[in-house]
């Protein structure tokens, strides 16, 4: 991630390059901020790899969010933190579904938040009983806020 891709946020000062990357891998709930069809939004709750540059997210192909996006592919992602101190990441984006080898890259997604053999039972039993997709969101445009840093730029 360049410092280029982070924005600053008018109240706190933004993290750096690294401190954005490092706070991506910690495993938080990210809320996926889909177009619903009337033009309101769905927030969704979810866990999260940052892979590359790309926030992926690991569902269902049934779910709201997935019938969103493919009518329209923008969204928006909040990571923030769960310590008293406000942290955070926001992305806007263009998301694209992948429906191959989805098992294996949702292992890897939930070995964030779970043991390697939990990930692996949780994913397939997922599998068994939905048709799995993964949703990769490309970057478009990032803002982060670090008031652990203080007020201003």
């Amino acid at each position: 991630m360049s410092e280029q891709t982070i924005a600053p946020y008018p109240q706190a000062k933004p993290f750096t390059a690294d401190e954005a990357e490092a706070f991506l891998a910690k495993p938080l709930i990210a809320k996926l901020a889909t177009h619903n069809e009337d033009g309101s939004i769905h927030i969704a709750p979810l866990w999260f790899n940052y892979e590359g540059g790309d926030i992926l997210f690991g569902t269902q192909a049934i779910t709201q969010k997935v019938q969103n996006i493919k009518r329209d592919p923008r969204v928006t992602v909040l990571v923030d933190g769960v310590d008293p101190v406000l942290q955070a990441v926001m992305i806007y984006g263009m998301a694209e579904l992948d429906y191959e080898d989805v098992t294996p890259k949702r292992i890897a997604l939930f070995e964030k938040y779970m043991s390697a053999e939990e990930a692996v039972g949780f994913a397939e039993s997922l599998a068994a009983t939905y048709e799995p997709v993964i949703i990769r969101v490309k970057l478009g445009h990032m803002i982060t806020f670090d008031y652990s840093k203080g007020m201003g730029i």
